[in-house]
Formats: structure tokens, C-alpha cells, sequence
């Protein structure tokens, strides 16, 4: 397993642990956080399958989920992952996915970009394909706008499970470009 811990200046990113399940669920349970995601609050039962998923995917293909928490505080703010969810998608997405969800409460502070950077930089560096890919809900525009901020562009507008989206890419970077 290559679970590797991310620091940034304000975050350490640590793989997801079981640990992690009593703040998931406080996370999952929020409409605020969910409305973009599932359009719902998710059921405990949903938050530890995710969770299982999780940690599954640490061991099968040497990356996955991080949780974010504050540096000086330890507090939880959310998660930033590389996916492999073999989404039933076209177009397929078949590079590195990137996803993130971070709390209400610390939206809007430049976490999430910090976050996301850092898993940019750790997928640039550790996983091959000419890009990374997202996926987010057309009226998710703090999304929208985080995603354009650290360099995705859309490449095109399809359904995933009955919901309109929008299909982001990235290209990589090689070590040592801005």
C-alpha cells in the first residue's frame, strides 16, 4: 500500500482510516454538504460502506481517499481523493478522477484549493496518464470555480445516474513546471 501523508502549510492529508468513520458521519450527514454530491443525507449504513470503499481502495491500487484536518488543531474539515470508481460514464473516465468535499464551516478559507493542490501534486508525481479528471454538478459552482482555479478545464457535459454533469480535465505536470 503507497498511503502516503500530505502536508501543506494549514492541512495534513493522512489516508482514511476507520478512525475517521465518527466524523464522516457528521460530514455525510449534512444537507449543506451533500446537496451537490448525493442530494441527500446519507444513512450510517451508506457513510461505512463509502468508508469500506475507501479504505479497499488504499490497498488495491495504492491510492484513494485523504482526510483533511488542520495542522495546528487536528480539526476535520473533509477529504480530497484520486478515484477509481469505474463509473458507468460516457465518456469514460479513464484517468486519474480527483474529488473533494470539505465542511460548511471551513468553505470559502482556501482550504479545499490547498488540499486539492496537494493531491494534484502527489498524482502528477506518482500516477501516470497525460491527465487528471473530475466530475461536478452543473449548479455546483464553488466547485466549478475551485476546479478552474487549479487548472481544470471542461471538456464536456454528460448524465452519471440520471443527473447532468460536467466533465473537467487537467492536464499533467511534469516535476518541476509551475
Amino acid at each position: 500500500m503507497n498511503a502516503a501523508i500530505l502536508t501543506t502549510e494549514r492541512l495534513v492529508l493522512t489516508p482514511v482510516a476507520a478512525t475517521d468513520l465518527d466524523d464522516l458521519l457528521a460530514l455525510w450527514a449534512d444537507e449543506d454538504f451533500t446537496r451537490h454530491i448525493t442530494g441527500r443525507a446519507m444513512t450510517s449504513e451508506e457513510v461505512w460502506f463509502r468508508l469500506l470503499r475507501d479504505l479497499g481502495q488504499w490497498s488495491v491500487a495504492g491510492y484513494g481517499s485523504w482526510t483533511m484536518r488542520l495542522a495546528d488543531s487536528g480539526a476535520y474539515l473533509g477529504n480530497v481523493a484520486i478515484l477509481d470508481h469505474r463509473r458507468l460514464i460516457e465518456p469514460p473516465l479513464t484517468d486519474p478522477e480527483l474529488g473533494w468535499g470539505l465542511s460548511p464551516a471551513f468553505q470559502g478559507q482556501g482550504f479545499a484549493a490547498e488540499a486539492l493542490r496537494a493531491a494534484l501534486d502527489w498524482t502528477d508525481a506518482h500516477l501516470s496518464g497525460a491527465r487528471t479528471v473530475c466530475m461536478i454538478a452543473p449548479e455546483n459552482l464553488a466547485s466549478i470555480r475551485l476546479a478552474t482555479r487549479v487548472g481544470f478545464r471542461p471538456y464536456a457535459t454528460t448524465t452519471y445516474k440520471d443527473h447532468p454533469v460536467q466533465l473537467f480535465e487537467r492536464p499533467r505536470k511534469d516535476r518541476g513546471e509551475p
